[in-house]
């Protein structure tokens, strides 16, 4: 059983239905037994860094997820917030992430003001595969992911890279960290490519 973590952040349906697609058991909970028997995890996301950990904290999901994920090595997918919300803290508030992987989340801020690039990050992009892993394993050079955003990460070690995307700077587009896996981009609205990862994500038992 694949569990979409609810805590009150972002259109849910629409990870569901992706994962229905392949012919996942999904279900969209917050109940805490639920959780605690999942197989693997989506943490998603679209908001306030803040809002977002704080929904976590006020359902009492931290525990639990702490445990699923640190202790019990459960895989889980942190998809837009839910990847940043795996970071230390955010430029975006002042409360601290889960920091299960060492890094940060910062705004898009561009040196050269003649830039034509948009804040959000909004849109098809590319992505560039820098560490061979499962979650890629179907990955194409031409594969194109769709992203909005306005916060991306930078972890500070390049073992935690997975991939990274170019928008005026380089920023991380995907992390992992053993079972613990991030994408900046959404793969449930990226059509054949995002469904290339989420089917990945349910096939490999090791991330």
């Amino acid at each position: 059983m694949l569990v979409i973590v609810d805590y009150g952040m972002g259109n849910l349906g629409s990870i569901e239905n992706m994962f229905r697609k392949i012919g996942a058991e999904v279900k969209i909970s917050n109940d805490l037994n639920e959780i605690k028997n999942a197989d693997k995890l989506i943490l998603p996301g679209v908001g306030a860094f803040d809002n977002g950990i704080s929904s976590l904290h006020s359902l009492g999901l931290v525990p639990i997820l702490h445990k699923k994920v640190i202790v019990d090595k459960t895989p889980i997918l942190g998809i837009c917030l839910g990847m940043q919300l795996f970071t230390n803290k955010s430029a975006e508030g002042t409360l601290p992430g889960l920091g299960w992987i060492d890094a940060e989340t910062n705004r898009f801020k561009f040196e050269n003001e003649n830039t034509k690039l948009k804040v959000p990050h909004m849109g098809w992009n590319t992505v560039d595969v820098v560490k061979k892993t499962a979650i890629f394993n179907k990955y194409y050079n031409e594969s194109r992911y769709y992203f909005v955003h306005s916060y991306y990460v930078k972890c500070k070690h390049k073992d935690n890279v997975l991939a990274t995307t170019q928008h005026g700077i380089e920023f991380d587009s995907a992390i992992i960290k053993d079972n613990i896996i991030g994408t900046q981009f959404h793969p449930e609205k990226s059509h054949k490519y995002g469904l290339k990862i989420l089917r990945c994500f349910m096939e490999v038992t090791t991330c």
